[in-house]
């Protein structure tokens, strides 16, 4: 079903961009060469499109680089439409002869190489969020308490560049945070693509611990399994796994924090989605024994917020994430705000909040643009 959408939105966003060039430009021309020029690139897409369907179990690893390859040739182009659109709509009204063939060339080469940035540095760029949240419930002790989040690292994305995420690492410990949780997704799907990184994440630290939720991706439902068994022997694997690194999961339970009298609850449950997305959590038993007191959430998908925490719970602040902000966000707008109500930073109901992370990682396809990787430090204020 996934891969449909990504082919009904691609099949869009290649056609008619050259319907439009070739109707404006290329039939007046007359020109076979400019024909073939315009359309064979994308013939080639489609035919590789409609392999990558029929075998996507087989060329899944290969499927990031047919995307960018395909985000080089259609944004270019739609990045020309929409301005080609706009200059011939000024020659109209005004009379004016503007060259808008040529100018329109000029953001669509921008576009290309913003593109191929964000495909070569940009899935590296990782930013620090700086965030307050403040409440009149919390305890007094734990007022500037910093608590760092983590989500979404999808470690098999970064095969073969362990720096990278190393250096991503460094830059979290250097924010002295007091707690360190991470909202899910650690994995694409196999919990052996932690080998490579495993030690990197043993050294993620920070005072009073490295806590974690399972995410979509880590049970293991995008890839074809020999059976259920080893489909849920590799969640088990990928929990010990996190809990060897000295990450403690938190799946539909919770750990109480201390400082001096006062102490706050951190509770976690596993991942609540709508469908597709599988729906595990048990709210109710992960805070049981926790009412009345300060209480923060780990659940991976923020659709649980408004289905469950909201309605049938008084914690003060969850943490998701989930989103990616879909890795690509231009002028601060994204696509994901079509599919999430809540995407991308601090909501507030009242004085109740949701803070989502649109992750470190990447996934689909490697690449970040305006959505680059984020580390959030969420610093607790009382009220």
């Amino acid at each position: 079903m996934i891969l449909l959408r990504v082919a009904i939105f691609f099949l869009l966003m290649l056609l008619l961009p050259d319907w439009y060039i070739h109707r404006i430009y290329i039939r007046r021309k007359k020109s076979e060469l400019y024909s073939r020029l315009l359309w064979w690139p994308t013939i080639v897409m489609l035919v590789m499109l409609a392999i990558f369907i029929a075998l996507h179990d087989s060329l899944h690893d290969y499927f990031g680089i047919y995307l960018i390859v395909t985000l080089c040739f259609c944004i270019p182009k739609l990045t020309f439409v929409l301005f080609s659109l706009i200059l011939r709509g000024i020659n109209k009204v005004s009379g004016l002869k503007i060259p808008h063939a040529a100018i329109s060339t000029l953001p669509a080469l921008a576009m290309l190489g913003y593109i191929l940035f964000g495909a070569i540095k940009g899935k590296e760029i990782f930013k620090v969020r700086e965030v307050t949240f403040t409440s009149a419930n919390l305890p007094e002790e734990f007022d500037g308490y910093r608590i760092m989040q983590l989500s979404d690292i999808h470690s098999g994305s970064w095969k073969g560049n362990p720096e990278a995420l190393k250096r991503a690492i460094d830059i979290c410990n250097n924010q002295n945070a007091d707690l360190a949780l991470f909202t899910g997704d650690l994995v694409n799907s196999r919990a052996d693509e932690l080998l490579e990184f495993s030690e990197i994440f043993s050294g993620l630290k920070a005072k009073d611990g490295v806590y974690s939720v399972l995410g979509n991706h880590d049970y293991g439902t995008y890839v074809k399994w020999d059976s259920e068994a080893d489909r849920i022997a590799n969640i088990d694997s990928l929990i010990s796994r996190e809990n060897s690194m000295g990450w403690r999961m938190l799946n539909n339970s919770h750990t109480i924090v201390r400082r001096g009298n006062d102490s706050i609850a951190v509770i976690g449950v596993e991942n609540s989605g709508r469908p597709p997305f599988p729906d595990y959590a048990r709210l109710k038993d992960a805070s049981a024994s926790t009412e009345g007191m300060f209480q923060i959430l780990m659940s991976h998908d923020p659709t649980h917020w408004r289905r469950e925490v909201l309605p049938e719970s008084d914690i003060e602040l969850t943490l998701s994430g989930h989103t990616h902000d879909m890795q690509i966000t231009f002028f601060g707008l994204s696509v994901s705000s079509f599919i999430y109500p809540e995407h991308n930073g601090m909501y507030m109901e009242g004085e109740r909040g949701l803070y989502v992370n649109i992750g470190l990682g990447h996934v689909l396809f490697p690449m970040r643009l305006g959505a680059w990787p984020e580390i959030t430090v969420i610093t607790l204020k009382k009220k």
